[in-house]
């Protein structure tokens, strides 16, 4: 029953597109959510019992620690659903009373995460900088896509060129090139793994994350040595990706040569019930635009764009014009 159940419930998921499945309690009852680009959906209500019982068996099968259900856990387990390979990554914790939560990542094939883009136009202009030698950074709140675009950026030139990944977690399975994962319990840090990387020789390094500065240096130093570089960094605009570099101690003048161009994103509910993802570009000289850490101009009059031409409601042109 209770395998059943899971077996439905990370189906469905699948089946929806979600990233992630979430498991919580609430109140006296557990809650079963999707998540997608624009938030949580709920999906289904569960007794307590069934709530523990599910999540027990989840961790089970991720060979995870049953009996510990306060400290925080991680996981991993491959399945096949819908006919598919999913690669599933688990996260669980307690709350102050010991009620165990669980988050469930879809890691899903890249050709199940194409991302459709409200301006064609804009992918053309990342293909255009791609095929430069420099650093690519990519800005937007957490499920906002930045990570499908740097795939699907990357597929591309996997066709012609060597392409590998650092990443912590791997959040997308893509055959085509070589993908590493954080591991701190083996000693395989980013900047190991980083390491490692540039003696393979890529002529595309994709960094999941720059969270540090030697990371951050690292990604800059390979984008300097001639590769090309793709990678996210937690900023609220594009241009705000250069004060986060600045934050983490890299030089301006290394920051000026290495950035070929920065893209935010975000996704935007469309009027046909579907997600598209939206971008504001930065490019050319960086000292163009080092000043201001605003969104450019161009960013309120696509969004004014996609609302005349019915792409988008007038409410979502005014809950994300601000970015």
């Amino acid at each position: 029953m209770i395998e059943k159940l899971g077996q439905a419930l990370l189906s469905a998921a699948v089946a929806s597109g979600s990233s992630d499945l979430y498991i919580q309690p609430v109140g006296n009852r557990y809650k079963v959510f999707e998540h997608h680009g624009d938030g949580l959906t709920l999906v289904r209500e569960l007794t307590m019992s069934e709530g523990q019982q599910l999540i027990a068996h989840l961790k089970y099968r991720a060979n995870m620690a049953i009996t510990e259900t306060r400290r925080p856990q991680l996981g991993a387990l491959t399945l096949k659903l819908n006919d598919q390979t999913v690669h599933l990554r688990l996260s669980s914790v307690g709350n102050f009373i010991n009620q165990e939560s669980i988050v469930i990542r879809l890691l899903l094939p890249l050709e199940e995460k194409r991302l459709t883009f409200l301006l064609p136009e804009q992918l053309k202009q990342l293909d255009e900088w791609s095929l430069r030698r420099g650093l690519i950074m990519f800005a937007g709140p957490t499920g906002s896509g930045k990570t499908s675009t740097i795939y699907h950026l990357a597929h591309k030139l996997s066709q012609s060129l060597s392409v590998l990944s650092v990443e912590d977690p791997t959040e997308i399975v893509a055959p085509d090139f070589l993908q590493l994962q954080v591991n701190p319990a083996a000693d395989m840090s980013y900047q190991a793994l980083i390491k490692v990387a540039l003696r393979h020789r890529p002529e595309v390094l994709i960094i999941g994350e720059i969270r540090d500065h030697e990371t951050a240096k690292a990604a800059v130093d390979a984008a300097l040595s001639g590769h090309l570089v793709l990678s996210s960094i937690h900023a609220q605009t594009a241009k705000g990706t250069l004060l986060r570099l600045t934050q983490l101690g890299i030089d301006p003048a290394a920051i000026d040569q290495a950035v070929v161009g920065v893209a935010y994103q975000r996704l935007i509910p469309t009027n046909d019930g579907e997600l598209s993802a939206l971008l504001d570009l930065a490019g050319g000289p960086v000292k163009n635009w080092r000043q201001t850490n605003a969104m450019t101009p161009r960013w309120e009059e696509n969004l004014k764009h996609a609302r005349d031409n019915q792409q988008i409601s007038a409410a979502d042109f005014q809950r994300f014009k601000a970015g």
